[in-house]
């Protein structure tokens, strides 16, 4: 029974291309056909992708601004110029902050950190904060994960003869502000190969040239990595090229030997046997992000830069209580907006957004509930707060649509906004929101195709049971580490047989014990599931696409698949008259 649910979407590739590098790989198939989705055509590329390594990362001068970038640092460090390093109060930011603090502290005394409260400075280079770096009598300040856009502040600073020198990956406006430099790969006429870095990663690169330039050992930047590691997983910014690089080094280095600060996060999580980027992205991400949603920003990058272990300690017990409380309040703002919608008695099937406000809503966590009502009615979702005399918010999308496109076509009737593809903050007038309501509800409808307003199962390749086994896993995991645009890929299987002994598990799961033709039986896990139950336990053949993985119990290991969809004689009865 070769059908096919009507979300499932089979990824494409060149069966031509695949087949030559199979020719040069000598490995299985199936390998080549997911190299080739990720754009990897030729031997060498391959090599690269199964090996990353230092020597692959770019040179950081290549980057429009480095150079003139580097020269001021130096120029403060020799003069003891008071530096002060600004960041944003996201994963991101802090531990952008946190890295280059880290590092320079090594050469230098006269240096200060700061990061703008979330509540009375909101996102981005404050003049708050310009002016209280003036304060500190700072000649230099280096702002992190944000600047990009703040015109206003930086005509400040230089009033104030401070120098800013902006390392932001968000994108610019058309005209750029007035920084004494830029670091930023997307801004026009910079060279640069790679373009999606995060804000911690831009800089990790600064500093990777200031070492460089200064011929320092390349040791010193190794200690950092796994705070770069923490910002590409938090910030969800594609894992292909030297984001892949610094991940898989960060990897290594967070699993290794990790900073004191990180280490004690890990303790206080139950520490995981292997950290992966969804471990970061819902483990220690969090915690880190829950002290500047909730409280000052600056005690993650407390933690981030302990220097004995009982101050770590102290700090990651702080912040993941402060996680506990944030998730708390999450939960009930989360239920109230469900309530919220669900007396509106909205018709989904006209309505193509989502846009609720209340006043009373802790702003830390209209971003996260945001994400919650994208998973459950897969719309562009915007979950809005009064903050002092304006509304303030957060956007997230579904799938790959564009809600800073969205957002852009809207900023008539907003305050201020900035974001990217995939997530996006705002402010506006109360007196505006109606009029924005309808304006973004009648965007999203002009520019939503068809395909978008459906969650896709995506589907890289057919397997057949028999060919997953230890040598299969040895090579899939080298595909690792998987994010965004290198996904775990999914796999589909047909006319699979339950052996008899599938089982539900707490009412919604299915513990899957399966064949296909003569192979051995395999294991499986179908979350949230079990309405397919009867149709498999009938031992009619039935179709199922799935990720296939590790799985630790009792302290044993073994693969398993983890189902992601599953289409039965009846279910695809059901697509097929509708």
């Amino acid at each position: 029974m070769k059908s096919q649910a009507k979300n499932w979407q089979n990824t494409s590739y060149d069966e031509a291309v695949a087949k030559e590098l199979q020719n040069s790989l000598k490995i299985h198939p199936v390998f080549c056909q997911l190299l080739v989705q990720r754009g990897i055509e030729d031997y060498e590329s391959a090599k690269q992708f199964f090996r990353p390594a230092w020597e692959q990362l770019h040179d950081p001068f290549l980057m429009l601004g480095m150079q003139k970038s580097v020269q001021r640092l130096l120029e403060a460090l020799v003069k003891k110029q008071t530096i002060v390093v600004y960041g944003d109060y996201d994963v991101d930011g802090t531990t952008s902050v946190a890295l280059v603090y880290k590092l320079l502290r090594k050469y230098h005394q006269a240096l200060d950190l700061y990061v703008p409260d979330r509540y009375q400075e909101g996102y981005g280079l404050s003049l708050k904060g310009v002016e209280w770096a003036a304060t500190k009598s700072t000649q230099l300040m280096i702002v992190l994960d944000c600047g990009i856009k703040g015109h206003e502040a930086i005509a400040r600073a230089n009033e104030l003869e401070i120098d800013v020198i902006v390392c932001d990956h968000h994108l610019p406006d058309e005209t750029l502000p007035a920084a004494y430099a830029i670091l930023n790969p997307k801004q026009r006429d910079c060279p640069y190969p790679y373009k999606q870095l995060s804000g911690c990663a831009i800089g990790f690169k600064f500093m990777q040239a200031f070492v460089q330039y200064c011929n320092i050992e390349v040791e010193v930047l190794e200690e950092v990595l796994d705070l770069v590691a923490i910002s590409l997983a938090c910030d969800y910014v594609a894992l292909t090229g030297e984001n892949r690089v610094l991940m898989y080094l960060g990897l290594q280095k967070l699993n290794n030997s990790p900073s004191l600060g990180v280490a004690a996060l890990q303790e206080q999580l139950q520490r995981q046997p292997y950290y992966t980027v969804r471990d970061i992205v819902f483990g220690i991400g969090p915690p880190i992000n829950a002290a500047g949603r909730l409280a000052d920003a600056r005690l993650a990058i407390q933690l981030l830069l302990a220097k004995t272990p009982q101050a770590a300690t102290d700090y990651a017990v702080q912040l993941t209580t402060q996680n506990t409380n944030r998730r708390a309040i999450e939960q009930q703002v989360v239920a109230e907006a469900f309530a919220v919608l669900e007396a509106e008695q909205v018709d989904w099937a006209k309505q193509k957004s989502i846009v609720v406000y209340q006043s009373d809503w802790h702003q830390g966590v209209v971003g996260i509930v945001a994400a919650r009502l994208v998973d459950h009615y897969y719309r562009p979702s915007i979950v809005l707060t009064l903050s002092e005399d304006k509304i303030v918010g957060s956007a997230r999308t579904a799938g790959n649509f564009d809600i800073h496109q969205v957002l852009e076509q809207c900023q008539d009737l907003l305050l201020g906004f900035g974001g990217h593809q995939h997530a996006a903050g705002l402010s506006l007038a109360p007196a505006k929101l109606g009029l924005f309501i309808d304006r973004f509800e009648e965007v999203v409808q002009q520019q939503m195709t068809s395909q978008e307003e459906q969650p896709i199962q995506r589907v890289d390749a057919t397997l057949e049971l028999e060919q997953i086994d230890d040598k299969f896993w040895h090579i899939l995991r080298q595909f690792e580490p998987f994010g965004p645009q290198n996904m775990r890929p999914v796999f589909a299987s047909y006319g699979v047989v339950d052996t008899g002994y599938s089982t539900v598990v707490k009412e919604e799961h299915i513990r899957l014990k399966v064949k296909q033709k003569n192979s051995k039986t395999k294991t499986g896990i179908a979350f949230r599931q079990s309405q397919h139950f009867e149709a498999i336990r009938s031992k009619e053949p039935f179709d199922m696409c799935y990720v296939v993985e590790e799985n630790t119990y009792k302290n044993k290991t073994n693969l398993q698949m983890n189902v992601r969809g599953i289409v039965t004689g009846e279910i695809e009865e059901e697509n097929q008259s509708t």
